[in-house]
């Protein structure tokens, strides 16, 4: 719902609609659009002045279907939207979608449509685009099919381009060339830009006034200056507090706008700890996993690629740690992840577990041994939404694994249920609720509290705030530091989030190609990172402040994992060979030719 809601965009400019999921956001941008469920009542004004002939247009008075809006909508009022994979036909090439739009707005001819497109492709980044054009999008990357929408939604040169959320599911690095890419085409095109987000750090770097909303009505508005050197409303000042920076003091929590009580009391935590437990909890050796695809043909083609998604990973887990693992897509940390919850069967390695009642071979483990090690090692996933059963109750999804594993009786379970739900700061009324009835941080914790049912000694939290707004983001990271701190867990927790990585993490490991590139503790990988790809990953992150800016002059077109850029001390001939962890001293360890002395390294 949206309630007296008054905004501007200026031709040529950037306003940013910053706020929270269910803030009214999608609701404007889609009745800007004429795109507004039929449910929807909308009353006021949209005006809209064509820069082209100075028309000004009442988009609301226009017959939702009619030719009218249909001639605006695409042509000079266009919009890129949020999940490409799912914005874009999967039975349709990328040309013919992108095409279509001239089809329907001009009076090109096919060859025409054909160049237009492809010139238009060539202009966000692909260096292909004449093959591209006849791609699917389910071969294209997630930043690929990003640009394949901004194509789309530019092909008619439109004068207001309406961008929601176009960067939320992309890789920091992707996003940094994303963001380089609509600043410049708004430039070159003289375009105004309705920029819809809740990252700060991108509001910062692309606005020039912005926009703060909340349960639909405007709580704040001004030049982007104004807005984050001196803000007013106490809802901006908290989003603000909320986002996890590199600047925070060590022990700082992060300010959630809405507090979750923590209560574990009731829960397993009170156990004894084991006398002389070693310090190792988790101990990964030499992890190999390659993939191969065949390279033509639905049924099996002659020849087919081979692709290693982990490549010899080596790492420790220490007893009561965060873990951070970050990367791009692609990089290996989810397959990781996989092989340590036995989801997928590694090609070579050893994984070790040794909680203190002795060394369990992970890789190995069988029947009730395998049963035993699942209620150490539990795992928090990326999507609240798709990783809980639509048809089960709240209670019944807690009370499953219990059941599994032949813990008590229904009173028992009842019991334990109810903790979990004390634990994680949801009322106990929330039991007989299912999944659907919930927020996506109320989801999360759910998740949370479906992990730690069992008593686990180690749970690993594979993107577990990546879908979350930044509000929520914080209320589930306060929530897993007090979890940690009062339960003594251990986290492997990935992310290529690089900043609320260092706010959960005591070590970080950085992936690349299914190698671990660098590894060390927080404080020295965030502030000397040492290898290419760590300093690239740094330097693609959006800062919430107006005096630390991208700088897209040095941000790699290619992205971070370019490894031509990188140098010959960081670079394979192509097979791998000659590439061996080199020790820095203080646990900081870099991924570097055998022949490159550390000394060397410390002062590259």
């Amino acid at each position: 719902m949206v309630k007296g809601v008054n905004l501007r965009v200026l031709p040529g400019k950037v306003t940013a609609l910053v706020g929270e999921s269910g803030s009214g956001k999608s609701v404007i941008s889609q009745s800007v659009m004429g795109i507004l469920p039929s449910t929807g009542r909308v009353s006021g004004k949209i005006l809209f002045t064509d820069p082209l002939d100075g028309k000004t247009t009442d988009i609301l008075q226009l017959p939702q279907d009619g030719e009218a809006i249909r001639s605006l909508r695409g042509s000079r009022m266009a919009k890129i939207f949020q999940e490409p994979m799912t914005s874009l036909s999967p039975l349709h090439t990328v040309g013919n979608q992108i095409s279509e739009v001239l089809d329907i707005h001009t009076e090109a001819t096919k060859d025409e449509r054909r160049a237009q497109t492809e010139e238009m492709l060539g202009l966000v980044g692909f260096s292909r685009p004449s093959r591209t054009y006849d791609m699917y999008p389910f071969e294209l990357s997630g930043g690929m099919r990003q640009r394949a929408m901004i194509a789309m939604a530019l092909i008619c040169r439109p004068a207001l381009l309406i961008a929601d959320e176009p960067t939320t599911a992309l890789d920091v690095t992707i996003q940094a060339q994303i963001l380089e890419l609509l600043r410049e085409l708004q430039h070159k095109l003289n375009m105004a830009m309705l920029l819809i987000t809740h990252d700060l750090g991108v509001v910062a770097n692309m606005a020039d006034e912005v926009v703060v909303i909340y349960h639909g009505e405007i709580m704040e508005a001004g030049p982007v200056d104004a807005i984050f050197r001196t803000p007013q409303h106490p809802y901006l000042k908290g989003l603000m507090a909320a986002v996890p920076h590199f600047d925070m003091k060590p022990g700082e929590r992060l300010k959630a706008l809405r507090e979750v009580p923590v209560n574990s009391d009731t829960l397993w935590a009170k156990k004894k700890q084991i006398e002389n437990a070693p310090d190792i909890l988790l101990s990964v050796r030499d992890l190999t996993k390659t993939y191969t695809t065949r390279k033509s043909g639905l049924f099996g083609g002659k020849g087919s690629t081979t692709v290693r998604a982990v490549d010899g990973v080596s790492f420790d887990i220490r007893r009561g740690e965060c873990l951070g693992l970050v990367g791009e897509s692609g990089s290996g940390k989810t397959t990781v992840s996989k092989i340590l919850m036995r989801a997928v069967t590694p090609d070579g390695g050893s994984v070790s577990f040794d909680d203190g009642h002795g060394r369990i071979d992970v890789l190995a483990a069988e029947g009730d041994a395998l049963m035993e090690l699942r209620t150490k090692i539990q795992m928090v996933f990326q999507d609240p939404v798709s990783s809980l059963s639509p048809r089960m109750t709240v209670q019944n999804i807690l009370s499953e694994p219990l059941e599994i594993h032949g813990r008590g009786d229904g009173a028992y379970r009842l019991e334990k249920v109810r903790a979990l739900m004390q634990a994680i700061g949801l009322d106990q009324r929330y039991l007989n609720r299912y999944p659907h009835s919930f927020s996506g941080g109320q989801r999360q914790r759910i998740g949370i509290a479906r992990s730690l049912a069992l008593g686990p000694q180690l749970l690993i939290c594979d993107e577990p705030v990546s879908a979350l707004d930044v509000s929520v983001q914080a209320q589930i990271l306060n929530l897993l530091k007090d979890l940690q701190k009062q339960l003594g867990l251990t986290y492997l927790f990935i992310s290529h989030n690089l900043a609320v990585v260092d706010y959960m993490a005591d070590r970080i490991a950085v992936m690349c190609g299914g190698r671990i590139v660098e590894i060390a503790p927080r404080e020295i990988i965030l502030r000397n990172p040492v290898h290419p790809y760590t300093r690239g990953l740094l330097a693609a992150v959006p800062f919430p402040d107006l005096d630390r800016p991208l700088d897209f002059e040095t941000l790699q077109a290619s992205g971070a994992s370019d490894q031509r850029a990188w140098g010959a001390q960081f670079s394979s001939d192509g097979s791998g060979e000659g590439l061996a962890p080199a020790d820095l001293g203080e646990g900081h360890l870099v991924l570097a030719r055998r022949s490159v002395d550390a000394r060397e390294l410390r002062s590259w």
